[in-house]
């Protein structure tokens, strides 16, 4: 059994490649070691949004100018 890791990194220079690091403590807690192979699939960021995300991102628009008002005055308190 495995755990999916997640995470946000940046990529990082490794001679003219690009890399990224896998925290020690997830290579621990998935007994993973190095020499090992690992599925990576890589996304960038600014596109992960998906229909869902896309979902809840209108409703917030929607909420807040409707109250936009009301969130003002308690941001004065």
């Amino acid at each position: 059994m495995f755990i999916m890791i997640q995470s946000i990194q940046k990529i990082i220079k490794i001679g003219t490649s690009g890399g990224v690091t896998i925290p020690a403590k997830e290579l621990k807690r998935q007994n993973i070691a190095f020499g090992d192979e690992v599925e990576v699939i890589v996304r960038p960021v600014h596109s992960s949004t998906n229909d869902s995300d896309q979902i809840v991102i209108t409703a917030a628009k929607k909420i807040l100018s409707t109250y936009k008002k009301d969130f003002d005055n308690l941001a004065k308190r």
